[in-house]
């Protein structure tokens, strides 16, 4: 991919703080649970691995969220490499209110379908569709998606 950078996203230092929080201490309570008030020997089981799982993605937020995405004159991309989408792959772009994207981000519709890749809180990718957003704030996403929106158009139109 072309290496000039036309604008980034990072995650916001106060979502990322609070997100990462939120699954760490949900994971750290429910463990302590089971511990301190042990229920029945089942739900021992069923609230460890809950524990466990938001303890998991806890630190899977706290990495994934380290990185930015950047745009390029190729399409868009993290800071480790990984490419989301590029520029002439993408079919469309969903921004409104009912889509299914991520918070104060967009929905990027692809023509081929790629692997299915999650950084939480940042980006995920599942078959045609790539979120972008979570803990981004909205200027950012708002100018990468105004870009991608009027690329698509011009080469559509």
């Amino acid at each position: 991919m072309d290496d000039t950078v036309i604008a980034t996203i990072t995650a916001s230092a106060g979502r990322r703080l609070l997100g990462i929080l939120s699954m760490g201490t949900l994971g750290v309570l429910v463990i302590t649970i089971c511990f301190l008030a042990p229920p029945a020997p089942g739900l021992i089981v069923f609230l460890l691995a809950v524990g466990a799982a938001s303890l998991w993605a806890a630190e899977n937020m706290r990495r994934a969220t380290t990185l930015t995405i950047e745009l390029t004159e190729e399409g868009l991309r993290d800071s480790s490499g990984e490419v989301l989408a590029r520029l002439d792959d993408i079919a469309g772009i969903d921004r409104g209110v009912f889509a299914f994207k991520p918070s104060n981000g967009f929905l990027l519709s692809t023509k081929m379908p790629a692997t299915r890749v999650w950084r939480p809180g940042l980006w995920w990718r599942f078959g045609k569709r790539v979120g972008v957003g979570g803990m981004t704030p909205a200027g950012e996403t708002k100018f990468i998606a105004d870009y991608i929106a009027t690329h698509v158009a011009q080469r559509d139109g």
